[in-house]
């Protein structure tokens, strides 16, 4: 009916296992897959096409800053997709997610703000305007 197209399976490149647990930063390119658990900030340059995606027993504790995120386990921090965000059914965000696209199944939480961020491909920013009353409110002090 909607003729939409699934993205094609995203690749692997680094796996953390169920019973592995990252303490610290980790940046990567490629396809980045948690089964485990990452204490530490996630981070992949904005413009590489990078992929993180944890598993429903996956969890990482700091932000995540990933053009691409699949979420179906559980991220304390903030995300920010740059391109797309996939949150599964069994997804669990406590902090806010900055998206360009987002895709939301029935059932996952996000404890925080859902923030759109305009993909940045060439294109001017939109200008913001003040809410009406905002303007007589910053001339008045």
């Amino acid at each position: 009916m909607f003729n939409r197209s699934k993205p094609k399976p995203h690749r692997i490149d680094t796996l953390i296992g169920a019973g592995t647990r990252i303490i610290g930063d980790v940046q990567f390119a490629g396809g980045f897959h948690v089964d485990g658990h990452v204490k530490g900030n996630v981070d992949a340059p904005a413009d590489s096409g990078a992929t993180l995606s944890v598993s429903d027993s996956g969890v990482v504790e700091g932000s995540v800053a990933v053009p691409n995120v699949i979420l179906n386990g559980t991220v304390k921090g903030d995300i920010l997709a740059h391109e797309r965000v996939e949150l599964g059914a069994t997804a669990r965000v406590t902090g806010n997610v900055y998206y360009a696209l987002i895709e939301m199944e029935m059932g996952a939480e996000i404890t925080g703000k859902l923030i759109h961020e305009p993909r940045r491909g060439g294109k001017t920013e939109p200008e913001i305007k003040p809410a009406p009353g905002e303007a007589a409110a910053d001339s008045a002090g």
